[in-house]
């Protein structure tokens, strides 16, 4: 696997002349592997989206051998930059292209209707093209969850999140995580402190240390792929969980838990298709009934009667008997946001841009 960088990629882009590579694209001969490319906007370290992403190609590594050449674009930076490297790497050949990160959407799905031989998966976004698929995970299912563990758990009352972005998949988890919370504890609060990055040690450290000063004691870091946070958040005895990849070992007293992914199914899938001729785009949004999402490290802190009740919603998520999104649900200004005895549709969900009741922080404008 190659794990290469935008200043290296840049500097590849320059050497061979990217307008030559346009238009000339290299013709493999079928017993050629299948290149394979994920790109990343941070860092591929041991912790976070990056590494949850690049754990989900180790099954297709280990399935296909020498027939894939699997490339890891790390460190890429959404916008022009990163359009320019996603358009090289398919001009060299690779006809499987993962874009990890949503402002990557507009650069991946022109590539995908240049050349309908590249099969494109692109993460959190909404657009859908016959060989082009956004996924997202049902974080949701997980942070509510959670949210019922820290409201058992808060003396407060308040709860905090360090976020990454105002998108709608992290303004639904922190939604979920509210509600769950609620369930426990109908009058507990929520703030927000989004840092606008998703790899920014300095700035989220910072983030957590204001929460905890608003006496927030259970933190919630949403997407981001340091352990700034949960570190922080050990250091000053408050309880915290992170998403995507476990983040345990920075915080052995008071890690609260954590909403793994595990990206494999779907990427194997994804590759079969592509290999079959079969590949059909589709927008994909996978939970706990897929065994994409799942809270692990569960700290043995929480009450064993509501964890009881923790176990009890999940099975019923899994089953599809219950959604974290069903009504009444009121909007953060008082109105309604869904009604009595109604579940929210999927659609819906992904394109979330409000608050619920309870989440002290407006969104930014």
């Amino acid at each position: 696997m190659n794990n290469l960088t935008r200043r290296n990629l840049i500097k590849a882009a320059a050497a061979t002349g990217l307008a030559g590579a346009l238009g000339s694209r290299l013709a493999f001969a079928a017993d050629e592997p299948l290149g394979i490319t994920l790109i990343v906007p941070s860092p591929i370290g041991d912790v976070g989206w990056g590494h949850a992403l690049a754990a989900g190609l180790d099954p297709i590594k280990a399935a296909y051998g020498d027939k894939v050449k699997v490339t890891i674009l790390e460190n890429i930076a959404e916008g022009p930059d990163a359009d320019r490297i996603m358009t090289k790497t398919v001009a060299d050949g690779n006809k499987f292209l993962i874009a990890g990160s949503f402002g990557y959407q507009n650069g991946a799905l022109q590539i995908a209707r240049r050349d309908p031989s590249v099969t494109v998966l692109h993460a959190s976004g909404f657009q859908v093209a016959p060989n082009f698929s956004p996924f997202a995970a049902k974080y949701f299912q997980g942070s509510y969850l959670l949210g019922m563990a820290a409201a058992a758990l808060s003396k407060t009352g308040k709860l905090g999140s360090v976020s990454a972005f105002a998108i709608p998949e992290l303004i639904t988890t922190i939604n979920a995580f509210t509600l769950g919370a609620q369930a426990v504890k109908p009058d507990i609060e929520v703030s927000v402190v989004w840092v606008n990055s998703w790899f920014d040690p300095a700035k989220e450290q910072e983030a957590a240390k204001a929460l905890i000063a608003q006496k927030c004691d259970v933190i919630f870091s949403n997407a981001q792929d340091t352990p700034s946070v949960i570190a922080a958040c050990e250091e000053a005895g408050v309880y915290s969980f992170n998403l995507n990849s476990s983040m345990k070992k920075y915080a052995p007293k008071t890690y609260l838990g954590c909403i793994s992914t595990d990206w494999s199914p779907f990427f194997k899938a994804s590759v079969d298709a592509h290999l079959a001729g079969t590949f059909k785009g589709a927008n994909t949004f996978l939970g706990v009934a897929e065994k994409v999402v799942e809270v692990i490290d569960w700290s043995p802190d929480v009450p064993a009667d509501v964890m009881a009740q923790i176990k009890g919603i999940e099975a019923k998520i899994a089953d599809g008997s219950f959604s974290p999104f069903t009504g009444p649900i009121s909007k953060a200004d008082g109105s309604e946001g869904l009604a009595a005895g109604t579940t929210m549709p999927d659609a819906e969900i992904v394109a979330l841009d409000w608050h619920v009741k309870g989440v002290t922080t407006p969104l930014p404008k």
